[in-house]
């Protein structure tokens, strides 16, 4: 009897360009994968890497290559798809993670951890396997300072922000100011690089609902299209933060419906607040949003 696909169908359909949640898994807790195959997370990290002990390395890896080759026979679909987040390029698991998951039907693409270099994000390209995209994780003074460089190197899909190892390895203080030229570096590199929004730290497992929200608000205050999180029931409140409110969706409408009948340029700030109803047109429309 075929099994349909687990993973959410909303989600699945969504290009990973326009995810707003990115739910990391510990890949070494398999119990944990179809919990979050059916949640509301736009893209999910099967993670082998911060979560997992050294000594767990290799049972992390042969879950994720388990749980990513599954087809179901009925559809010909992998039963789950997901990306992951595999051992850094200095690690001795770097070249055993990419052989393991070359070519698996649920791969969805590659998270690269400590990412400090362009040359990491294509070496892990090229051995990764033919198109799979790699969101280039930036974790490090280094990596920061080479933002524009990473975000240029063939196969970089998208940057995000590791925060907590990079309060580590500066100092940095969590909060939203100390951060700020940090972000501000991964979005200019993202838009010179040509790449889709960067994507946010995670906040805390203990964030209460106003604490995400108020998290969420300086994420898109720096001008990132997406955030990291630990928790699956953190992706409902992240996904309504992150797209358009229902207050840009009406004006949205107003100047959308005010071009269709014609109406006449008034300034030079015209043609560029059309294109911005357009795009939240575009955004509300994937997210499902638009029509509701």
């Amino acid at each position: 009897m075929s099994t349909p696909p687990i993973r959410n169908a909303r989600a699945a359909s969504l290009p990973a360009k326009l995810s707003r949640t990115w739910l990391l898994v510990n890949a070494v807790k398999p119990q944990l994968f179809e919990p979050a195959q059916r949640s509301e997370a736009d893209s999910v990290i099967f993670d082998m890497e911060a979560a997992v002990p050294d000594d767990a390395k290799d049972e992390a890896r042969d879950n994720v290559v388990k749980a990513l080759s599954e087809i179901d026979p009925g559809s010909g679909e992998p039963q789950m798809t997901a990306w992951v987040r595999i051992n850094d390029v200095k690690s001795k698991y770097w070249e055993d993670d990419l052989a393991a998951l070359n070519g698996l039907p649920g791969l969805r693409g590659l998270m690269l951890p400590n990412t400090e270099a362009p040359e990491q994000v294509t070496w892990t390209a090229m051995r990764g396997g033919a198109g799979v995209p790699v969101l280039a994780l930036i974790e490090t003074a280094i990596g920061v300072e080479n933002a524009t460089q990473i975000a240029n190197a063939p196969g970089t899909f998208r940057l995000a922000l590791g925060t907590n190892d990079l309060r580590k390895d500066t100092g940095m203080s969590d909060d939203p100011l100390a951060l700020a030229y940090v972000r501000s570096r991964l979005v200019i590199a993202s838009r010179v690089g040509g790449l889709p929004g960067a994507i946010d730290g995670p906040s805390g497992l203990s964030a209460t609902d106003e604490q995400l929200r108020e998290d969420c608000a300086w994420t898109i205050k720096m001008g990132m299209a997406g955030k990291l999180t630990l928790s699956p029931a953190f992706t409902p409140t992240i996904n309504e933060a992150l797209a358009p409110s229902e207050t840009e969706q009406a004006w949205a409408r107003e100047l959308l419906a005010d071009a269709a009948d014609g109406a006449e340029i008034t300034d030079g700030s015209y043609l560029p607040r059309l294109a911005r109803a357009r795009k939240i047109q575009e955004l509300a429309s994937s997210y499902g949003l638009w029509n509701a």
